[in-house]
């Protein structure tokens, strides 16, 4: 008899419209080590306000809400 897992990804990353589903690269690394690693494709990530929440399935949202800058 076989085992079947259903693996469901513990975190996503939402920036902005872009959802990107936590891999075996980021799993276990702390959120604080993550953002530089994000950061270099989405650099506003750098000084975004975090919110977590935790979905129905388990999951972890992890939402970077961009903050508003100075222009001129």
């Amino acid at each position: 008899m076989t085992e079947h897992h259903t693996t469901q990804p513990t975190r996503i990353f939402k920036i902005g419209a872009t959802r990107i589903v936590e891999d075996a690269s980021t799993a276990g690394m702390s959120l604080d080590a993550v953002k530089p690693i994000l950061a270099r494709s989405f650099p506003e990530v750098s000084h975004a306000t975090v919110r977590e929440t935790t979905l129905e399935d388990g999951t972890q949202l992890v939402e970077f809400l961009p903050q508003p800058g100075r222009k001129g």
